[in-house]
């Protein structure tokens, strides 16, 4: 019954992503930015869908289950950071993809001011295509690990079925079939962690039982502020919550979300997508919480296992199992949503920012797209990593790399290409010099690196290589 489950919910979503091809138009623009046309409410739940993948039902929950109340944080200042850059950025991006015509990310942030850098398109696409693939392998890697779980399959075969499908129906209609499965899967994400909080609520005797069971794991497991980060008192805790409050700042780097937005309709419906983004947002992430730290009472850690298998042995022990399928099918939806996302992301960026689109058919542009999600499974069979650390990394290398000079854009603030290449360079080099020290390992790694990338601007346009932000905007 639980693989019925879970087949059911792969072929309806692979399904929605194969019938998307009657609306395609069959250009690259349509491929990758739905001819500009995604509905708000699409948008919302499409964003939400990406930016919570397998890291959330895997990753999240596996370090929520390690660290206790103190992840909370992660939630918080995830939020509040995502909710300021979009209130700052979103809608310019929006409008700059009309006014630049361009379809990629990187695209976007060369032409931003109808300039072209070509040195500095190549060089974002580079840094993209590496890291977003990373990030895919991820994705791969959560879905592996949840049927090696729960069926005792191979540790290659849920990647291999990711991908997979993954392919399927992002072959038949690009980031429109992305945007309409990651709706439906939204769904499923949201229905599975919440059916699944609510029975481990109820098999602790409610909410009172269930916090009494919390309070006994360890003196400090409940504990609101972090403790033990490796700075002293209370300059680490304070760092800890900083850090996820650039950590959703983040978000604004991230291509394969911030497409989502690029591809809306109109920028004056920006602020209706916002609403079904944030509302999703802030009831999923509170539930993948509360189910991190049940976890950690319905499965006690008497001996040594993988704290990312959590969610999938949660599912086992405490539902039936048509049921168990469906928190399956969600860890899926959670991976591919994300998944198909990067694959496409980094599919643009080799066909259209390191060659000239118009030199290209669509056909090449799907083959990259097979090509990219070769190498990313290829990562998530050979690689090592935790989901979380996988995720994390990448994460920061991009914020790194974007979000200062977007930001810098969003205000109006103009730059040379040479100053552009140096904050992207400086960013992602400040981002493995953080990981190279290890008593900073607990903080989000993209939180200095971002400062760095405004400081190198501060300091190009001391030297007359950039312009002030201004309050209209970009133009």
């Amino acid at each position: 019954m639980i693989a019925a489950t879970f087949l059911l919910f792969l072929a309806l979503f692979a399904g929605i992503g194969i019938v998307s091809h009657v609306r395609a138009r069959r250009d690259t623009r349509d491929y990758l930015l739905a001819s500009q046309e995604t509905p708000a409410w699409l948008v919302g739940l499409s964003a939400i869908a990406t930016n919570n993948s397998g890291y959330m039902f895997i990753g999240v929950i596996g370090y929520t289950y390690a660290v206790g109340l103190p992840s909370v944080w992660l939630m918080v200042g995830w939020i509040v950071g995502d909710f300021a850059a979009s209130s700052l950025i979103h809608r310019r991006l929006r409008e700059a993809t009309t006014v630049g015509k361009g379809e990629t990310f990187a695209g976007i942030l060369s032409r931003w001011h109808g300039s072209d850098f070509r040195v500095y398109r190549r060089l974002a696409a580079l840094v993209s295509l590496i890291f977003l693939g990373i990030y895919a392998a991820a994705q791969l890697t959560a879905g592996s690990k949840a049927l090696s779980a729960l069926f005792g399959w191979d540790a290659s075969a849920g990647a291999l079925i990711g991908a997979g499908i993954v392919v399927a129906y992002c072959w038949a209609g690009g980031i429109r079939a992305s945007i309409w499965t990651d709706a439906a899967q939204s769904i499923v994400m949201l229905a599975a962690m919440s059916l699944l909080f609510a029975v481990s609520i109820a098999s602790l005797g409610g909410l009172a039982g269930a916090w009494e069971a919390l309070t006994q794991v360890s003196p400090s497991y409940m504990q609101l502020l972090p403790s033990g980060l490796g700075l002293a008192q209370p300059w680490g805790p304070l760092l800890f919550i900083a850090g996820w409050l650039f950590a959703g700042f983040s978000v604004a780097g991230q291509p394969h979300i911030m497409i989502r937005f690029m591809s809306l309709d109109r920028p004056d419906n920006m602020n209706r997508a916002r609403v079904y983004y944030y509302a999703w947002f802030v009831v999923f992430y509170f539930l993948a919480n509360g189910v991190g730290l049940l976890s950690r009472v319905l499965l006690p850690a008497d001996a040594p296992f993988d704290a990312e298998l959590a969610l999938p042995l949660m599912a086992v022990a405490q539902l039936p199992e048509p049921l168990v399928g469906l928190i399956l099918a969600g860890v899926f939806a959670a991976s591919m949503s994300t998944a198909d996302s990067l694959v496409l992301s980094c599919a643009a960026n080799l066909s259209e920012d390191f060659v000239s689109r118009e030199r290209l058919p669509l056909a090449v542009v799907k083959g990259a797209t097979l090509g990219v999600a070769g190498l990313a499974l290829g990562i998530a069979l050979f690689g090592d990593q935790s989901v979380f650390s996988l995720v994390i990394g990448a994460w920061a290398v991009m914020a790194a790399a974007f979000v200062p000079l977007l930001t810098v854009y969003a205000l109006g603030g103009r730059v040379s290409e040479s100053l552009a290449i140096a904050m992207l360079v400086a960013g992602v080099v400040a981002v493995y010099a953080w990981r190279q020290i290890g008593s900073l390992a607990d903080y989000y790694e993209g939180m200095l690196p971002i400062l760095i990338g405004f400081g190198v601007y501060g300091v190009g346009r001391a030297l007359g290589l950039a312009r002030g932000p201004k309050t209209s905007g970009a133009k």
